[in-house]
């Protein structure tokens, strides 16, 4: 078993989760500015890891801590215990107690008298120099959070009708109602995306600002540190910009600074390096105002990014042939741009879960007048299909042997096709009537959105445009896709989920909207049983590509329109119930395969080689554990 983990660049394995690891290209080949650059920026992405984990549960850090004080300890006298190592590994992997995809919170495989036990065991200096608190106190904080699973049951909660805010366990809103965070956000100009919602002790409803002297100042000063450092090695005088303005940013709190930022950081597109940072997805906010914080740090591969630049280059062909609306086309594409890239490190939100393409900044104000930037992140990519290889997933799920072998051809090239249309243009089509934003969706906003950009890719992907440019040999490219899109939606996605539950995360519930949506009408695909197992068998794509096209033009009427009455239809009809029967058979079959359906990474370690107090180089290992570098961060990273 460790020699295929490690064959296939698998770091380690518990419960649902494999961590991968992935590799740098080039990164030796780098002048040392450029190395010290990448240092600095990365020692900034790592920086705010505490921030991520405050953000996710009020509890979150208390309860991290306190396990690896514990752990420690044990390891220290040469005890294991595996019920604390696995609930260890989970949370260190969510960022928090409630599991990164589903939402729900982690049972312990231990008791409140074990953990109790083992505090006992733990020397108090010890524990009071860890934590910053006693034993007595930190139980008393915690117990409830870990042991009670009818409280803070859900970290995001989006199911309708009920107050959002109360029944979600994210530390954004403190003592308020859904209600009252709306009234709030009613008028404009207020810090909707980097600030906390609390009711002070007059009763009144106000905002506390994440920024430097501000909430969470500590982590931000030390992110700041290291951004300043960046600043003196910087490639070109438009990154200095870039950073200057991220800089006052972090010190003002104020959204005209981070609005500013993303204006200077699109036009910056000349240096092979480039970051992400800051309070930027909404995810995680049950009504789509609070941005998470999240890092990562690349390195562009211009010759990979040739092809995509043909992409961009033709955004304007794009937006003109889609079929939406015309009124909700734009006039003008703005500063499309997009870039393969290689991670050099990922922080906050971007880890250890990471996502494989970004567009940003999200503001559609800022896309339509100023563009945007995407990524596609192409050492993740690899990893996942390192890791991927012979885990029996496609030849259990798949219909054919000739969905089989088209998967096997052109699965990889799909993959990306599929990746860059969605950060590239999808994210960066249409456009809003006046007066209207995303924020008017509410909760059900993440879900319309990443919906609009995964069908402007599966649309185009099958346009002749494709081949004209040179980009895929042949339509059997986007068929294949089509295959494996349906297969995951209607399918594979559900070994995620228990038995029982619904489906909450927006990405999870894009997929089963437009499957179920286009499953729903299509003449040519049908949802079929052989063996007591189901498969998704097409026999017309065309008809798919035409029902794709149909379905982007009602989203984006949705989007454009803000309706939120069709929205919530949309989303709660096809995107959140499951079929229990279904359910059951692919987590069984799933399950047969000994597969995690869940991957995230671990990062490359930089070692700075100094002579006399001067950097001289900086090299890159590849050699760290997942428990040895989760108990680094929290060392070395401890801000909160």
């Amino acid at each position: 078993m460790e020699d295929k983990m490690q064959q296939n660049n698998i770091v380690d394995r518990f419960a649902d989760i494999r961590i991968l690891r992935y590799e740098i290209p080039c990164f030796e080949q780098l002048s040392l500015q450029r190395k010290k650059f990448l240092y600095y920026l990365s020692e900034a992405a790592l920086c705010g890891r505490d921030i991520l984990w405050a953000q996710n549960g009020e509890s979150n850090l208390l309860i991290r801590k306190t396990m690896e004080v514990v752990y420690l300890d044990k390891q220290a006298k040469g005890e294991a215990d595996e019920r604390l190592t696995l609930y260890l590994k989970c949370i260190w992997f969510a960022n928090g107690i409630h599991h990164h995809y589903s939402n729900d919170k982690f049972e312990p495989g231990f008791s409140k008298v074990d953990l109790q036990q083992w505090l006992k065991d733990v020397p108090k200096e010890r524990f009071e120099a860890y934590t910053g608190m006693s034993v007595a106190e930190a139980l008393r904080r915690i117990e409830r959070d870990i042991f009670d699973m009818s409280y803070r049951t859900k970290k995001v909660c989006l199911d309708d009708g009920i107050d959002l805010v109360k029944s979600s366990s994210v530390n954004f809103y403190e003592n308020v109602t859904q209600e009252e965070v709306e009234k709030l956000y009613s008028a404009d100009g207020r810090n909707a995306l980097n600030s906390k919602v609390v009711k002070n002790a007059n009763g009144e409803v106000e905002e506390t600002v994440w920024k430097k002297g501000g909430m969470y100042s500590a982590a931000i000063e030390r992110v700041c540190h290291w951004l300043e450092k960046a600043l003196e090695v910087a490639d070109n005088d438009q990154q200095r910009k870039v950073i200057e303005k991220l800089l006052k940013y972090y010190e003002t709190g104020e959204l005209t600074d981070f609005d500013e930022y993303n204006k200077l950081w699109v036009a910056e597109k000349s240096s092979p390096i480039d970051f992400i940072n800051g309070f930027i997805e909404v995810y995680s906010d049950p009504l789509g105002l609070k941005g998470t914080w999240e890092s990562i740090v690349e390195l562009v591969d211009f010759e990979a990014s040739e092809r995509i630049k043909l992409i961009s280059d033709n955004a304007q062909w794009f937006e003109d042939h889609s079929p939406i609306d015309e009124k909700f086309r734009k006039e003008q594409v703005t500063g499309v741009s997009m870039n393969v890239v290689n991670a050099v490190m990922l922080g906050g939100d971007c880890y250890p879960a990471t996502p494989i393409g970004v567009n940003l900044p999200n503001a559609d104000w800022i896309r339509e007048e100023y563009g945007s930037k995407s990524i596609s992140l192409s050492n993740i990519t690899h990893a996942y299909h390192e890791a991927a290889k012979g885990s029996g997933v496609l030849t259990e799920f798949a219909a054919s042997e000739r969905e089989v072998a088209l998967q096997e051809k052109y699965g990889a090239l799909s993959d990306d096709l599929h990746t860059q249309l969605h950060e590239c243009l999808g994210h960066g089509s249409g456009r809003m009537k006046p007066g209207v934003t995303l924020d008017d969706l509410k909760a059900y906003g993440s879900t319309i959105e990443e919906a609009r950009a995964d069908l402007f890719a599966l649309y185009f992907m099958a346009d002749e445009k494709m081949e004209e440019l040179g980009i895929v040999p042949s339509k059997d490219v986007a068929w294949t896709h089509y295959d494996a899109y349906l297969r995951n939606g209607l399918l594979v996605q559900l070994a995620r989920i228990a038995e029982g539950k619904n489906i909450e995360e927006s990405h999870m519930r894009n997929r089963q909207l437009v499957c179920k949506w286009v499953l729903e009408r299509a003449q040519g695909t049908k949802l079929v049983e052989r063996n007591g197992k189901h498969y998704v068998e097409t026999t017309d794509y065309d008809e798919l590509r035409r029902l794709f096209g149909e379905l982007l033009k009602e989203v984006q009427r949705i989007k454009s329109e803000g309706d939120l009455a069709s929205a919530r239809e949309l989303v709660e009809n096809y995107g959140v119930q499951t079929d229990p029967i279904i359910h059951k058979e692919v987590r069984q079959r799933y399950s047969s395969l000994n597969v995690a359906p869940f991957s995230g990474f671990v990062n490359p370690k930089m070692t700075t080689i100094a002579d006399g107090g001067e950097i001289t180089d900086i090299k890159v290992e590849y050699t760290e554990s997942y428990v040895e570098q989760m108990l680094r961060y929290s060392e070395q990273y401890n801000t909160l």
